[in-house]
Formats: structure tokens, C-alpha cells, sequence
């Protein structure tokens, strides 16, 4: 690190803009929620603080430690947050920093050219919604300097704590969320560490090291690679088989942006564009993903035309078709990025749409132009997609409707419920005529609609959508649910407000369970993302005791009855489906929104989840075994 630059970096680059009172009464406007991904969001404002300097050439190494009580550690070797007096307020600027929203260097002056931007509110809200946190700095003084607060107020001046151990200057910040705020403080080490992965991937070169102290074994992971992206692409198609070895690289610098992009086709029949704006991962996409988009579409049927590959009278290949078994990111880096929503999930600058689509349009040409034998592979796919989708289209007119709520070509199968109301209104998607028998005569007609489906639906993991919608089963879950499906899927026409996955618990429900989720993540995604997708969870066991009933939903729960009451007179019957429950204890256990229990389905982290299911349903067993292997206990010890 260049000590002179270090230099550059002083109390007066710290501009102070808002106070910070509001952030406690609500959080979720600064975080999103108080839920888990508001909790993680925490560790997120901290680290990439150190990422943007990093991304400043002044840091490379982060090193983030969950210790017992969820108590969170994160050491960079960066610059160290500024400890002189800030000339507006006459405090330590580290306090300014610590205590007042959009505090910091990346508004304005020279702190930082690139960051996350002005929506990442930073770690004045991570100090508000923390029980308490300390901040300690290794400042190029030579001294060590520290500060604690509480719920954001210092309860101690900044103190010099004495000399740093090295000639190395950085921040060192510890915290605790506030009970008071979090639904639950227990954080997911998968989900953070999928985090910090990409991060590495995003700035090749930089070390990140994830440590949980938390359980009876300390977990470390350390990321770095030397290859970036491109590795992140190989990485992520490492179990889709990848068209070509070599990911297609696109590097440029402008003025004022950057882009990097990585681009590998694999044989499967879904695409997979991952974006970031400054190492924020926009899982909205936004202006970045609309250029690269076009430009791709625009340049393979330029390339196909100018082959003959496509004549004359053809049509253009349409962008479904090009994208069709795309694995791709696109990391974009400007000045100044706009992003919709406080947790930055879409990235609004209009001005990068058009340079993204000139970068990619005059590389990919290129590269097509260089590389023949790979660039008839992407066209040749995007043939075949293309006559998927024409044999499709027929087989989607059979699952349209007219209207939504009043059509009659709902199939046959369903016992639709009376209301017209979307919102209170639920769709059980049950497993077998003999369960569907059960739930119809169980439910509730006014609000409660049953579809029965016979056997397992197709593995979507493994078909191209005509395929897909000439399943008659698959078919008759489009119709009845109304969105349509793919390019075609709009929210609007959605006739009931929960869909129920209603299977027995046991290893074919999981499985018809995990068929059912895959086609609703492929195909419906925003299904899950606006919250309509349950999980019905039925009991595994009925206890009698005397005349008293009690139902167990796991082994845990039913070894708990078992204790508290006299165990010896207990007759326990185990369920081996829902078919086996007569109507009333269906209802009453299951299907009651006043006793029932439903898990919400929902996407902590879309690569995660892609590869979740590239996992379970892909073509390779390997992978699957394993993963099989490493999460059989989480199922065992699954409280519900």
C-alpha cells in the first residue's frame, strides 16, 4: 500500500448530510426487513466498506468472524476510518461516520471515486439497529483508537488505546444486533459466505476470509481468485456442462464506467444472467442487463446473418432463443450509480444502458468473428431453442385463458373454491386422487381450491418448454393458477392469493415437493418472490394418551409429548400419507389457518438457488449424493 496516498484520505473528505434518528422506528426502510435478510444486510453495509476501499487500491485483505451470541467481527487493512475532528461538528470523524446517516467518503470530495453508492445508507444504520458496537482504528499515526456505542449513541469519547502491532493501518468493527429489532439474530453462514464468494470473484486478487466461531467447530473459508469472473462463470456452470471450456471475456474502461462481463453457454435450457453495479448484486437487474441484453441479441443475428446462417427471409432469432443455456455476469463499476430501492436491487443510471451495449456488441463481434467453431455452437442452440419455442407456442394456447377469474376451461381435476377474491383466496396442490379426496371433503369451499396431481410432474431441470407444456399435469397447474408461464408469465391474472404444496412427508412428497418448486422457480418465479408459494406441513404422527389427542409434526416434537405426558399409555399412529387422515383431522392439522403451519418458500440467494436445483435435478448424480449427504441433518433436526 502507497503510504503518501494514504495520506490523501482526511477528516474533511467526510461530508455530513442527515442526522440519524428515524433509522430505529423504521428499519425496514434503510434495510429492507427485520427478517433475516435485514440481519445479513448488516454484514453487508460493514464489508462493503472495506470493499470500496479495496476497490480504491487500498485494501486487500478482509477478514469477517462470527463469534458466539451472533456477535459479528469484520478487520480490513485499508486506510482506517479518518479519527481527526471534523471541522463542521468538532467531533471525531469517525463518530460523524458512526452516528449520522450518508456520512462518509463517497459523497463527494476524494474519499472514494467508486462505492456502493448513496443508497447504501452504511454503517450508521448497522450502529443504530446494533445492542452495541465498537470501533476500533489503526490509524497512520502509529496509534490505536477506539469507541463503543449503544443502539448508535457513544457511551465512550474515542480514545487512543496506545500503538498499532504493525506498519499496517485498517478498521477493525464489532457488533451485535439488537434483539429489539430482529425477529431472529441467528445468521446463515451459507447464505453470508455466498456473499463473500462473489465478492472475491468481483475483485480478483482480494482475499476474504469467512470464520464462524459459533458451534463446537470453527468453520473457515478464505476466497481469492486470480481469475475473477471468468472463474465465477466456470464456477457456476461447473455441473451444467459447458458448451465451449472458456468463458467469452469482456473488460473496457471508459471515461466514467466499467464493465466486465464473462459469458459461458452450458447445455441446459435455462439463462442465467447474474448483474452487479460496484459489487452490489442487482437481483433486479436494471439498465446494465437491458444493454447486454440487446447488444447480445443484435449481434448473434448479425453474426448468423452475415453466415447465412439465417436467410433472407427469415426471422430474427428472438432474445429467448439466444439466451437459452446462458451462464453470464456482467459487473459494471461507474462514478455516481442510481439504484431503485434502498437495498440497491436495480440499477437506474440510463446513461450505462448504452455503454454496456457498445462494449458488448463491438467484443462479441469480435470474438464470433475469431472463433467460428464456437460461434456456430451458440447460433446452432439458439436454432434449436427457436423451434422449441415456435412448438411451445401451441402448446401454450391450450393453458390461456380469457379471463382469469369467470373462464370455464379450468381443468376438470380442480374443485374451485366460491370466491372471486384473489387475496383470500388459496390453491392446495395436492398429491394423489386419494389426499385430493381427503383435502375436498376437508376444506373450506368458500376460500380453500384443490388440485390433485397424479404422480410426479415432469423434471423441468431436463426439458425445453414444449415439452413442458404438453404435460398434462403441468398443464392443468398453469390453467388453474392463471399467470401464465415464461415471457408470457404476468402476475395480474394470479387467482389465488397462496399456493399450498400439499404432499405426504415423506421421501416421494419430497420429491414431488422439489419437482413442483423447481417448475415454480423456473418457470413462475415471481410466484416466490412476491411471497405466494407455501409448503403445507402436515403431522408425521398422531399421539392418544387416554382421551386426548396430540399431533407430532417431527420425531423431536413427538419424543417432547412423549415426555410430558405418561408415555406408557400413549398409542402413537405414524402417518404414511395424507390420504390415511380423514377429512376432519386434515383440516384441523393442516388445512386450518388457525392450527395449520405453512413455510414459506422463498429465495435467499438466487445463484445459491440456482445451483440448488441444478444440484437436486440436473443430470449428474455426483453432486447430488453429495449434497444429499451434507444436508441429511438439517432435515433431522428441522423444527417446526
Amino acid at each position: 500500500m502507497n503510504l503518501e496516498d494514504r495520506s490523501k484520505y482526511e477528516a474533511e473528505d467526510i461530508q455530513v448530510l442527515e442526522g440519524l434518528e428515524a433509522v430505529r422506528k423504521r428499519p425496514g426502510m434503510y434495510i429492507g426487513s427485520t427478517a433475516l435478510e435485514g440481519l445479513h444486510h448488516l454484514v453487508y453495509e460493514v464489508v462493503d466498506n472495506s470493499i470500496d476501499e479495496a476497490m480504491s487500491g487500498y485494501c486487500d485483505l478482509i477478514e469477517i468472524t462470527l463469534e458466539e451470541g451472533n456477535i459479528v467481527r469484520v478487520v480490513d487493512n485499508g486506510r482506517g476510518i479518518p479519527i481527526e475532528s471534523h471541522p463542521k461538528v468538532n467531533r471525531p470523524a469517525v463518530e460523524v461516520v458512526m452516528t449520522t446517516l450518508h456520512a462518509g467518503g463517497k459523497f463527494g470530495g476524494e474519499g472514494y471515486k467508486v462505492s456502493g453508492g448513496l443508497h447504501g445508507v452504511g454503517v450508521s444504520v448497522v450502529n443504530a439497529l446494533a445492542e452495541w458496537l465498537e470501533v476500533r482504528v489503526a490509524w497512520k499515526d502509529g496509534q490505536m483508537y477506539r469507541q463503543r456505542y449503544e443502539r448508535g449513541v457513544p457511551v465512550t469519547e474515542l480514545e487512543e488505546e496506545g500503538e498499532r502491532s504493525d506498519d499496517c493501518t485498517g478498521t477493525i468493527i464489532r457488533f451485535k444486533p439488537d434483539a429489539l429489532i430482529f425477529d431472529d439474530l441467528n445468521f446463515k453462514y451459507k447464505i453470508l459466505a455466498q456473499r463473500f464468494k462473489e465478492l472475491a470473484y468481483l475483485n480478483s486478487g482480494i482475499t476474504i476470509r469467512f470464520i464462524d466461531e459459533r458451534g463446537e467447530e470453527k468453520v473457515e473459508n478464505e476466497y481469492c481468485f486470480e481469475g475473477g469472473i471468468i472463474s465465477f462463470v466456470k464456477d457456476l456452470n461447473r455441473n451444467k456442462d459447458p458448451l465451449f471450456p472458456d468463458p467469452i471475456y469482456i473488460e473496457e474502461e471508459g471515461e466514467s464506467y466499467e464493465a466486465e462481463i464473462a459469458i459461458q453457454y452450458n447445455q441446459g435450457f435455462n439463462d442465467n444472467i447474474f448483474t452487479f453495479a460496484n459489487n452490489i448484486n442487482t437481483r433486479e437487474g436494471g439498465t446494465h442487463l437491458s444493454g447486454f441484453k440487446s447488444a447480445l441479441t443484435r449481434t448473434v443475428n448479425d453474426y448468423a446473418r452475415s453466415k447465412n446462417f439465417l436467410k433472407e427471409d427469415d426471422d430474427n432469432l428472438k432474445g429467448e432463443d439466444i439466451r437459452e443455456g446462458l451462464m453470464a455476469i456482467v459487473s459494471v463499476k461507474l462514478e455516481d450509480p442510481q439504484f431503485e430501492g434502498q437495498t440497491k436491487t436495480k440499477l437506474g443510471n440510463s446513461e450505462i444502458r448504452g455503454f454496456v451495449d457498445s462494449v458488448v456488441s463491438r467484443h462479441l463481434k469480435i470474438f464470433l468473428e475469431e472463433h467460428p467453431r464456437e460461434a456456430k455452437q451458440i447460433v446452432e442452440k439458439a436454432f434449436k431453442a427457436a423451434q422449441a419455442r415456435r412448438a411451445a407456442a401451441k402448446a401454450r394456447d391450450l393453458t390461456r385463458r380469457k379471463n382469469a377469474l369467470t373462464s370455464t376451461a379450468l381443468p376438470g381435476k380442480l374443485a374451485d373454491c366460491s370466491s372471486r377474491e384473489r387475496e383470500e383466496s388459496e390453491l392446495y396442490i395436492v398429491e394423489g386422487d386419494s389426499a385430493g379426496g381427503s383435502a375436498k371433503q376437508g376444506r373450506d369451499r368458500g376460500f380453500q381450491a384443490i388440485l390433485p396431481l397424479r404422480g410426479k410432474i415432469l423434471n423441468v431441470e431436463k426439458a425445453r418448454l414444449n415439452k413442458i407444456l404438453n404435460n398434462k399435469e403441468i398443464r392443468a397447474l398453469i390453467t388453474a393458477i392463471g399467470t401464465g408461464v415464461g415471457e408470457d408469465f404476468d402476475l395480474e391474472n394470479l387467482r389465488y392469493g397462496k399456493v399450498i404444496i400439499m404432499t405426504d412427508a415423506d421421501v416421494d412428497g419430497a420429491h414431488i415437493r422439489t419437482l413442483l418448486l423447481t417448475f415454480f422457480y423456473r418457470y413462475m418465479r415471481p410466484l416466490i418472490e412476491e411471497s405466494r408459494i407455501f409448503i403445507a406441513q402436515p403431522p408425521l404422527y398422531k399421539v392418544k394418551i387416554g382421551r386426548k389427542e396430540e399431533y407430532a409434526y417431527n420425531d423431536r416434537a413427538l419424543n417432547q409429548i412423549l415426555q410430558e405426558n405418561n408415555s406408557s399409555r400413549a398409542s402413537i399412529q405414524r402417518y404414511k400419507g395424507l390420504g390415511e387422515m380423514n377429512p376432519d383431522q386434515l383440516w384441523d392439522t393442516t388445512m386450518n389457518p388457525e392450527n395449520r403451519v405453512l413455510l414459506e418458500v422463498e429465495i435467499e440467494d438466487a445463484i445459491l438457488a440456482d445451483e440448488t436445483f441444478t444440484t437436486l435435478m440436473g443430470d449428474k448424480v455426483s453432486p447430488r449424493r453429495d449434497f444429499i449427504q451434507e444436508h441429511a441433518h438439517e432435515v433431522e433436526n428441522l423444527d417446526i
